[in-house]
C-alpha cells in the first residue's frame, strides 16, 4: 500500500479478515499471538485507525510508530495502548513481525461493566501518554500469562461466565499497566500535553459539567487556536474533522448513560447537551443503527 494509505477497522471481524487471522470466536472481544500475522509487507498500511481499544505486548519491533502528535518511544518489550478512533501511524518500514499478543476489546464489550465506567481513569490510552510501557523480565511474564489465558478463555466455548471472566482478565491485565506505568514514570519524564490530548480533556470536562452541545469555534477559543487550525489538526491525527470528533463523543458518552443509569432516554439527550430529544435520537440512530432504547434494551 502506499505509505499515505489510512485503513480503518470498524469491527475485529474487519481486523482479522485483513491481518488473514481466523474468524473471531467472539466479535467484540480476541486475543491474536504477532506470529500470527499474514500481511505481505508491501500490503502495511502507512496508518491505522481502530474502532475498539487495542493493547498489545510487543518484542522484536523495528518500526516507528506515530501516535497524536509525537513519536511513540519503542523499544525491546514494551506495550503500547490505543483508544478507540485514533490514529496510529507507521513511519518507518518494519521488515520483521514482531513477538508478542494483541487484544482488541470493543467498547460495547465492556459497556455496562465497573471497568467500563473506570476505562477513561487509564491515562495511557490518552494521547497525554505517547510513552510506550517498557517491562522487566518478571513483568514481561506476568503480562504474557494474563495474555494467553485470555486468548485461551475467548476461544474456548461460550458460556454464560465467559463475559465476567474475560472482563476480570482484562481488568487485571489493565490494573498490572498501571502499576507498572506508575514504576516506569518514577525515573522517566512522562510527556507533556498534545492539543489533542487538551482536547479530549476539554470535552470529557463539558459533558460532565452538562453545558450544552459543544461547537467547534467554542472548542478551538478554549485551546486558544483557530477552528480552521483545530479541524486541520484532528483530520491530520485522527482522521476526523472536528465535528465527527463531537459527535463520537457524543456517542460514548450516551452508551455510558444509557447502560449504566436508569434516566431516561430524553433526560439523557437534555443532560447531554441536546434541546430537543428528537435530534439526540436521529444522531444516536445515524450512529450506531439502533435507537437509543434498542441499544439500552440489548444489555438488559
Amino acid at each position: 500500500m502506499k505509505p499515505d494509505t489510512l485503513v480503518k477497522f470498524n469491527s475485529i471481524s474487519e481486523y482479522h479478515a485483513f491481518s488473514q487471522f481466523e474468524k473471531p470466536t467472539h466479535p467484540l472481544v480476541s486475543v491474536v499471538r504477532f506470529d500470527e500475522f499474514c500481511i505481505p509487507e508491501n500490503c502495511l498500511p502507512g496508518s491505522i485507525m481502530y474502532d475498539f481499544y487495542s493493547i498489545n505486548l510487543k518484542k522484536g519491533f523495528d518500526g516507528k510508530i506515530r501516535y497524536g502528535q509525537q513519536y511513540y518511544d519503542f523499544d525491546e518489550g514494551v506495550m503500547a495502548f490505543y483508544a478507540p478512533r485514533q490514529v496510529i501511524k507507521i513511519e518507518t518500514g518494519v521488515s520483521k513481525i514482531p513477538e508478542g499478543y494483541t487484544l482488541s476489546v470493543h467498547p460495547d464489550f465492556l459497556q455496562g461493566t465497573s471497568l467500563g465506567a473506570k476505562m477513561q481513569e487509564y491515562g495511557f490510552f490518552s494521547y497525554a501518554s505517547n510513552e510506550a510501557l517498557h517491562l522487566s523480565e518478571r513483568e514481561e511474564i506476568i503480562i504474557s500469562g494474563i495474555f494467553e489465558n485470555l486468548r485461551n478463555e475467548i476461544r474456548s466455548s461460550t458460556d454464560v461466565h465467559t463475559q465476567d471472566v474475560v472482563i476480570s482478565h482484562i481488568d487485571m491485565l489493565l490494573s498490572y499497566s498501571n502499576r507498572f506505568y506508575n514504576r516506569q514514570f518514577i525515573t522517566r519524564k512522562a510527556a507533556n500535553n498534545t492539543i489533542v490530548a487538551q482536547l479530549e480533556t476539554l470535552l470529557n470536562n463539558h459533558f460532565e459539567n452538562g453545558s450544552g452541545l459543544p461547537t467547534a469555534q467554542f472548542l478551538a477559543s478554549q485551546l486558544n487556536i483557530s477552528a480552521n487550525y483545530l479541524g486541520d489538526m484532528l483530520r491530520q491525527h485522527t482522521g476526523m474533522n472536528t465535528q465527527q470528533h463531537i459527535h463520537n463523543k457524543i456517542i460514548d458518552k450516551a452508551k455510558e448513560l444509557l447502560t449504566t443509569t436508569n434516566q431516561s432516554v430524553a433526560e439523557i439527550a437534555y443532560k447531554i447537551g441536546f434541546e430537543h430529544p428528537q435530534s439526540f435520537n436521529k444522531l444516536f440512530k445515524n450512529k450506531t443503527n439502533q435507537s437509543p432504547l434498542q441499544y439500552r434494551q440489548s444489555f438488559e
